[in-house]
């Protein structure tokens, strides 16, 4: 027996909005522990307004990792501050747009974003982007919990670096488990507290007094340069795989461009902040690897709130870690599970899981931390591109939103099927033409020299994958309709609620 993720007023399970009917508490409080994994949310269970999308990403991205991704401009790429700071806007606008694409779907279809993705590559097919998200967050999660135990260690000495660590691992567990509704609380306050935070400590940095060379080390490289573009952008593409999962529980009545924009600038704001502190900590204090306690020394007196405020939040951040690393477990268990509609207490087990494997990584990170989150991140770029072209193409172009949303747990994929050779086939395409322009540490591919050094893999990815996907699934698309084994709604037939904003 599959859930019904179908509303009964809605006979068509599209994911067409309609009036979510009233809750069943009739107070509209959902329970404070999240109910749900990654099943549908009803219509009743619906809650929540759009503008709380901007405190959720913008309290999200004033953390410690993103600050340390900025630093990477000046620190590894060696540009100068003005170059740096062009490099960091342009990649936020533009990763964020494609961020923010994924989070308008979450009110239309109710479902985690991986689950969706079945609708794209298939019931088994879609276990390939699956497990590539799962080892994503877990890997942000060991790389998050590795800078919650070095800002416990700098608040407090006499705890080792292992034991903040694992503290601040537990903290990040506990979140996760109680669940949405928390998250949503804990980012509204650290919107306001974080942000005025890491604000007023910059601006101490800047007081006490800067390098006389601030303005003037380092210097524009075409490749450096788009690597620091690259690296802000993959910010915002690496929320992509669950963006969508926090504003699944939004009314079906929001509007589309409502929950695109509150996404849009409420990520784009927080993670620039962030970055552009990291830029000027990298450069105010030369030569160290450790931008954190770097931002520490550098602050002064105000040096312990910074770490106080940055050990809050990347607690909290790191529960979207989890929690992304968790759904998208279950999902595949889910997949091989007929039937089993996984509830809270699977996402417990499953987080008790990942905590372990997660704190096994991280210690093994915490010496060598900065090198080994740059070749995450860059080998992340690959694998990320090619997806987002083939959902966001799917969603937006070809399908318009509406999707069967049963079939979606149909053990044999319903109308989606086990396996979808034109994703996967799109999918891999996408992935091998980024291989000869791709320029990290792991591997330098054969045309990089030809263009000066600068990592073009992502943009040829996109470029590739998006109109290949585009017009091999349309047609694919109109063959079924013709044979009859189509989905219920033509291309050509959009709801308003699934246009691009």
């Amino acid at each position: 027996m599959h859930p019904d993720p179908t509303p009964a007023p809605d006979p068509q399970p599209t994911g067409r909005p309609s009036a979510p009917a009233p809750p069943p508490d009739g107070g509209g409080r959902p329970p404070a522990v999240e109910q749900h994994t990654i099943d549908h949310v009803p219509d009743s269970e619906r809650h929540g307004r759009v503008r709380d999308l901007f405190t959720m990403w913008f309290g999200t991205n004033i953390a410690p990792l993103p600050l340390v991704t900025g630093a990477m401009g000046v620190q590894v790429f060696h540009q100068s501050f003005l170059s740096s700071v062009l490099a960091i806007l342009v990649g936020q606008l533009v990763g964020g747009v494609f961020m923010a694409l994924h989070s308008a779907q979450g009110p239309q279809l109710g479902v985690p974003q991986m689950i969706q993705s079945r609708a794209q590559f298939g019931a088994v097919g879609a276990l390939v982007i699956v497990v590539v998200a799962a080892a994503m967050y877990i890997g942000f999660f060991a790389s998050n919990i590795v800078l919650a135990g070095q800002s416990l260690h700098g608040l407090a000495p006499v705890v080792p670096t292992g034991w903040g660590i694992l503290l601040g691992a537990l903290g990040s567990a506990t979140i996760c488990w109680i669940g949405y509704r928390l998250i949503h609380t804990l980012n509204k306050v650290a919107t306001w507290v974080l942000g005025i935070g890491i604000g007023a400590g910059v601006l101490i940095v800047a007081a006490r007094g800067l390098p006389h060379d601030f303005f003037s080390r380092g210097e524009f490289t075409f490749a450096g340069w788009l690597a620091t573009v690259s690296l802000s952008a993959l910010w915002q593409l690496a929320f992509a795989p669950y963006v969508s999962d926090y504003s699944r529980y939004l009314p079906r009545t929001v509007r589309t461009p409502a929950t695109f924009w509150a996404t849009y600038w409420g990520s784009c704001a927080g993670s620039t902040l962030s970055f552009l502190a990291g830029t000027v900590i990298g450069l105010a204090v030369p030569g160290s690897d450790d931008t954190v306690a770097s931002f520490d020394t550098a602050a002064g007196w105000f040096g312990p709130v910074v770490l106080l405020l940055f050990l809050f939040n990347v607690v909290n951040h790191n529960a979207l870690n989890l929690y992304g690393a968790v759904l998208s477990l279950i999902t595949i268990g889910q997949t091989f599970r007929s039937g089993w509609t996984p509830r809270k207490r699977a996402r417990g087990a499953v987080s008790a899981v990942v905590l372990a494997v997660a704190l096994l990584i991280a210690l093994g990170l915490s010496s060598d931390f900065v090198t080994q989150f740059v070749n995450l991140v860059q080998a992340l770029l690959i694998v990320l591109i090619p997806w987002t072209a083939i959902n966001l193409i799917d969603y937006y172009l070809l399908h318009r939103g509406r999707y069967a949303l049963a079939d979606l747990f149909a053990p044999d994929g319903g109308r989606y099927g086990r396996f979808n050779p034109v994703a996967l086939i799109s999918y891999a395409v996408g992935i091998a033409v980024q291989l000869p322009l791709v320029a990290t540490s792991l591997y330098t591919g054969p045309l990089v020299a030809a263009v000066g050094g600068a990592d073009l893999s992502w943009l040829i990815g996109l470029v590739v994958t998006a109109p290949l996907y585009y017009v091999w699934a349309a047609r694919s698309l109109r063959t079924r309709q013709a044979a009859g084994h189509g989905p219920a709604v033509a291309v050509s037939e959009p709801p308003a609620t699934a246009r691009v904003p």
